[in-house]
């Protein structure tokens, strides 16, 4: 007798596959430039809304009308608030719409872009500035009084033994806000190892039927075993449906009695 082998049945659901590794870098590399981009707006937004520092045109140049100016304070103040709270709000829309991504891959592409979101700002929103203040001061009339734009005393980019980069102080607040808040909402997470959860179609995303904590591999054996069921029976088997028993037969007539005595 031939053995039909037969597919697993439509209604068989399997895990989604892990998206590979190509993809997943991919992924952090595009979530690393998005982010340093973002930047521009917050360095725009910090500039916008940092006080500038109050100054009067001399002879000499530039000076300072209050030798310890609270403005200073306030420039730096405002991008640690706006740039940790960009940095947070970062991880979480990340954390949300990228689920198939999580891991350290991704969270490596919000620390690098968070970095680049942090330098941006600054760059934009006191370094141009201050080159278009240089302009202003050297139109400006003696007496004149003028409004220098912010800048950040407390971080900033500079190179060690004029060879090493490095930065320091405020334009790191985006980058410790993310991965902070990426790293608690991995500890918080339900699933293992960050692994994508799971997405399913059709009434077993509902029933329970697929635990969210099965692998591929368990799924895959579960579906054998359950078409390798229907086959004995000469049925398909659906997923998660107990195997059809085989029919009772009819009992046999009861043996005539060796002991009874036989009939006329």
């Amino acid at each position: 007798m031939t053995e039909e082998l037969h597919e697993p049945g439509p209604d068989i659901r399997t895990a989604p596959e892990r998206p590979r590794l190509l993809r997943v870098l991919g992924v952090a590399a595009l979530v690393a430039v998005v982010l340093a981009v973002l930047g521009a707006p917050l360095g725009l937004l910090w500039k916008a809304i940092a006080p500038g520092v109050p100054m009067v045109k001399t002879a000499e140049g530039a000076r300072l009308i209050d030798p310890q100016p609270e403005e200073f304070v306030a420039a730096d103040g405002w991008f640690t608030l706006l740039g940790l709270g960009f940095g947070v709000v970062a991880a979480i829309v990340l954390w949300m719409v990228l689920r198939r991504y999580r891991g350290p891959a991704v969270l490596a592409g919000i620390a690098v872009g968070t970095v680049g979101a942090g330098l941006v700002a600054w760059w934009l929103g006191s370094k141009l500035a201050l080159d278009d203040f240089d302009q202003v001061v050297a139109a400006a009339q003696v007496g004149q009084a003028l409004s220098r734009p912010p800048d950040l005393r407390a971080g900033g980019f500079e190179w060690l033994y004029g060879v090493i980069p490095t930065l320091r102080g405020d334009v790191l607040i985006p980058a410790f806000g993310a991965v902070v808040m990426y790293t608690l909402l991995a500890g918080w997470s339900k699933y293992p190892g960050l692994r994508p959860e799971p997405e399913l179609d059709g009434p077993e995303a509902h029933d329970g039927a697929q635990p969210p904590h099965m692998t591929d591999a368990d799924v895959w054996r579960a579906g054998a075993q359950a078409t390798a069921d229907g086959d004995d029976e000469g049925r398909e088997v659906s997923w998660g449906s107990p195997a059809p028993q085989a029919p009772t037969a009819a009992p046999a007539p009861p043996a005539p009695d060796s002991a009874a005595p036989p009939r006329d």
